[in-house]
């Protein structure tokens, strides 16, 4: 069983959904049709924002444990379908298969700790200045949560947010990305069967997926009844996004785009850092948010590991990535291979010395897109290296002196993962302080990409640090309220106020 057609069905994803429809699903493999969805018009999204809001207030009086239940219920769906996601996501958004299983890992890891957050949204005990009262803290659920993920992440992303949300008391709306549809459809199938299990106590439209282009998202973003819209994406979207849910006082929560840097000090590991480099700037293809997009080498060995990445890029297999031993599979569309062609003539013309980035052809797919991963000695940080090409591009820089390092890796408007290669614990510590990584993410001995969780992933600086997925993260799809019980006898009024009752 590996057409999409068949995965599809034994996920749960109705015949009907799949034909007919205007919005054609490719596989970036070989760019062959995969199936024609629906896409969901104006009316479709403003009615199923309105059941997004009736599931909530059903939702919400539901025990928060209880409601761990559903999304545990949902975590045993996804450990027994784990291989036919995963194989989808491969199919439809071009991962490595080691890839696409380590995703839908990520959506079951995330629904384990959400089971335990269930039973731990915990507020405070406050000491209060007047006698005979107490004051606490409570955690209450939102209310609708709209979900946008991008096509790299099809479902991690979703699962992040959706499995806090419902363990809080909310209910879920997902567009994704019109380039995955598939994989949401499949999910949301697999939730259904949950939903199915749980019985009677989990209301109808609890989750819900919005197929189609723009217009769904930004019917999410304006309507006031969204409470909170987590997105994921470019940093372009995120300044449409941002200021249109400010604009009606609502919540936002952005995880955009990352321009990661790796420094390497005199005293790393090379063998290490090259492993780490290497997966971090060209696994997926260079089209994740953790991508290492730069290498900042000290000088007394950067030719040195410069040679090593030419040699190792070089050899890394590009090709179908359902093959054993390929690590670098297809950009997603032509656009993307567009996109890296011209950041790579920029890097030239701004004095880059650039090793591969060609297109790479792959027979019976003329419609696919396949480019060597490109290494580009840079004579200093220009305007493209500062400038995130969502492609396997991986910019070469010299420093001299840790502040200089610092300066260069803090230099750019994106920040979410960062991470040094040293044995010099003086180091480590700086780059982990105040004064070093101005990163939400800030890894040391270990490239920038894979965020385990439990910690809060994100933390992207130029968004002002949105944060999913773990830790605290939890409080952003809740309202706080702090309420004050008066124990006592009496009711204290201002000095000398008096009057009858």
């Amino acid at each position: 069983m590996n057409t999409a057609h068949e995965l599809l069905l034994s996920l749960g994803v109705p015949e009907s959904a799949l034909h007919h429809g205007t919005l054609r699903a490719r596989s970036p493999i070989d760019g062959a049709t995969l199936a024609q969805v629906h896409v969901a018009s104006a009316a479709t999204v403003r009615q199923a924002i309105g059941a997004a809001h009736e599931a909530f207030a059903a939702w919400r009086e539901v025990p928060a444990p209880r409601r761990g239940e559903l999304v545990r219920l949902f975590g045993d769906e996804l450990r027994t379908h784990k291989r036919a996601l995963a194989a989808l996501v491969t199919l439809e958004a071009g991962k490595v298969t080691s890839e696409g299983e380590g995703e839908v890992q990520e959506m079951i890891d995330i629904c384990d700790f959400a089971v335990g957050l269930s039973r731990q949204l915990h507020g405070l005990t406050i000491a209060s200045e007047r006698p005979g009262h107490r004051m606490m803290e409570q955690w209450h659920p939102l209310g609708v949560v709209g979900v946008i993920s991008a096509f790299n992440f099809p479902v991690a992303v979703w699962a992040w947010n959706a499995a806090l949300a419902l363990v809080c008391g909310d209910s879920v709306l997902w567009k994704p990305s019109e380039k995955t549809p598939l994989t949401a459809l499949a999910t949301q199938a697999l939730f259904e069967r949950a939903v199915a299990r749980f019985g009677e106590q989990a209301p109808a439209h609890l989750s819900q997926v919005l197929i189609g282009h723009a217009d769904v998202g930004e019917a999410l973003v304006d309507d006031p009844r969204v409470a909170l819209v987590s997105a994921t994406g470019s940093t372009r979207m995120g300044r449409l996004v941002g200021p249109r849910v400010a604009a009606r006082f609502g919540r936002c929560l952005l995880e955009l785009g990352g321009n990661n840097a790796i420094v390497v000090a005199p005293t790393a590991d090379l063998d290490m850092a090259v492993r780490g480099i290497l997966f971090g700037a060209y696994g997926t293809a260079g089209q994740r948010c953790t991508t290492t997009r730069r290498v900042i080498a000290h000088a007394s060995l950067h030719d040195e590991l410069a040679a090593r990445l030419e040699r190792a890029r070089a050899s890394l297999k590009v090709g179908d990535p359902r093959e054993p031993g390929v690590l670098v599979g297809p950009l997603v569309d032509k656009p993307a291979f567009d996109a890296m062609q011209w950041a790579l003539a920029q890097a030239r013309e701004q004095g880059g010395q650039v090793s591969g980035g060609e297109r790479v052809p792959h027979a019976g797919a003329d419609d696919a897109w396949y480019a060597a991963p490109a290494l580009v000695r840079m004579p200093a940080q220009t305007a493209v290296v500062c400038h995130e090409t969502f492609a396997p591009i991986l910019y070469l820089l010299r420093y001299d002196s840790f502040d200089e390092a610092m300066a260069l890796h803090n230099g750019v408007p994106q920040g979410l993962s960062s991470a040094i290669f040293t044995n010099d614990l003086r180091e480590a510590e700086a780059f982990l302080s105040a004064r070093g990584s101005d990163c939400g993410i800030a890894n040391v001995n270990i490239g920038t990409s894979g965020a385990e969780i439990g910690g809060a992933f994100g933390g992207e600086k130029e968004t002002g640090g949105g944060r999913e997925s773990g830790s605290d993260a939890w409080r952003n799809y809740m309202r706080r309220a702090t309420n004050t019980i008066n124990y006592s006898r009496a009711l204290p009024l201002a000095q000398g106020v008096r009057f009858d009752v």
